[in-house]
C-alpha cells in the first residue's frame, strides 16, 4: 500500500475578500472550529488543573486565577488540537474513520487551521503572563511539548503517553499558577496520574485504526505490540493510575472523601477494562467518552472535599 506523503502544510496569511471574513468568523464557522477541535473533550483536563490550584491553595483558589487559568487550558488544548488536525491530514484522508473530519472534508481550510491554532496559542501564551512570570516562561515549551505529540505517533509507541503527559501538566498547570514558588507533592502525583491514565484510554480508542496503523506503518501500541499485548498495557496503566491517585491524596494530606471518590475511580477504571475487548469495539464510545468523562470530575470533586474537611 502506498505510503501518504507528510509534508507540513506552508503558512500564510488568509486572504480578506469581502463577505469571506463575514463566514470565517460567522457562528457557523465557530461551530465548526469548536466541532474540529472537539471542545467537549475538555473535560478530561480542565478538573485536573482546577485540582491543581485546589491543592496549592489549600482551599478555594483566587476567581481571578481560576479564571485566567481556564482560558489558558481552552487556549493550550485548541492550540494543540488544531496542529494535530493539521499535522494528520495526510493519514486523515486515507483513513476511512477520520474521512468526515473538517480539514478532509475541506469545511475547514488548512489556511484558516493554522491561523486558529496561532491564535489560540497567543491567547494562551497571554493568559500565562497575566497568571505570574514563572506561567508566562514556561508558556512556550509547553506549547511545543503539546505541539511534538502530533508527531510521536510515527516514530514510536510512546505516543499514548505523551499524549497522557501533556494533559498530566493540568495540574502542575493549575499549582504553578497559584502557587509558584513551591510545586507540592500532591499535584506532582496526580501527574503522573493523568499521564498513566490517558495513555491506557488511547491505547483502547486506537484500536479502531489498528488495521489502519499497520497499513501504513504508524507506532500506536496495537500495531507495534499487537491486540492483546496492548490490552494488557492498558490494564497495567490502570493500575498504575489507582496507585498514583493513592499517593496524591497522601502526598496533598486530602482527607477521608478523597480516598471514597479514589475507590469509585478505581472501580470505574476496573470496569473500563472489563468492557474494552479488541475484537470488538460496539462499546469503545461508552469507554472512552462516558466513563472517563466521570473520571476527571469525580478527582475534582475529592480534591475539593479532601481539601476542606
Amino acid at each position: 500500500m502506498k505510503l501518504p506523503r507528510f509534508t507540513l502544510p506552508r503558512f500564510s496569511l488568509p486572504s480578506c475578500r469581502p463577505g469571506d471574513l463575514c463566514r470565517r468568523f460567522s457562528v457557523r464557522g465557530f461551530v465548526s472550529f469548536c466541532r474540529m477541535i472537539r471542545i467537549e473533550h475538555s473535560i478530561f483536563a480542565l478538573p485536573y488543573a482546577w485540582a491543581g490550584s485546589v491543592m496549592a491553595a489549600g482551599g478555594m483558589p483566587p476567581w481571578d486565577k481560576l479564571i485566567l487559568l481556564t482560558i489558558a487550558m481552552v487556549g493550550v488544548r485548541s492550540f494543540a488540537m488544531g496542529i494535530n488536525r493539521i499535522f494528520d491530514l495526510p493519514f486523515d484522508r486515507e483513513n476511512p474513520r477520520t474521512a468526515n473530519r473538517h480539514l478532509v472534508t475541506g469545511e475547514i481550510s488548512v489556511r484558516q487551521a493554522w491561523v486558529f491554532s496561532l491564535v489560540m496559542a497567543v491567547i494562551f501564551v497571554l493568559a500565562c503572563a497575566a497568571i505570574n512570570t514563572v506561567c508566562l516562561v514556561l508558556s512556550v515549551p509547553a506549547l511545543l511539548f503539546a505541539a511534538a505529540y502530533s508527531l510521536t505517533k510515527r516514530f514510536s509507541a510512546i505516543c499514548h503517553f505523551w499524549l497522557g503527559a501533556t494533559l498530566g501538566l493540568a495540574p502542575l498547570a493549575g499549582a504553578l499558577a497559584v502557587n509558584p514558588e513551591a510545586l507540592g507533592l500532591g499535584p506532582v502525583m496526580l501527574f503522573f496520574a493523568v499521564t498513566f491514565w490517558v495513555g491506557a484510554f488511547d491505547i483502547y480508542y486506537s484500536f479502531q485504526d489498528y488495521d489502519f496503523d499497520v497499513a501504513f506503518r504508524l507506532c500506536s501500541v496495537p500495531s507495534v505490540y499487537g491486540p492483546d499485548t496492548a490490552l494488557a498495557i492498558a490494564g497495567f496503566s490502570h493500575a498504575v493510575t489507582s496507585i498514583f491517585l493513592f499517593l496524591t491524596g497522601i502526598a496533598a494530606g486530602l482527607a477521608w472523601p478523597w480516598y471514597v471518590l479514589w475507590a469509585g475511580v478505581s472501580a470505574i477504571l476496573f470496569w473500563e477494562h472489563h468492557l474494552m475487548r479488541p475484537q470488538d469495539l460496539s462499546r469503545v464510545n461508552m469507554v472512552f467518552f462516558t466513563l472517563n468523562g466521570i473520571i476527571s470530575p469525580l478527582v475534582l470533586v475529592g480534591v475539593i472535599l479532601g481539601v476542606v474537611l
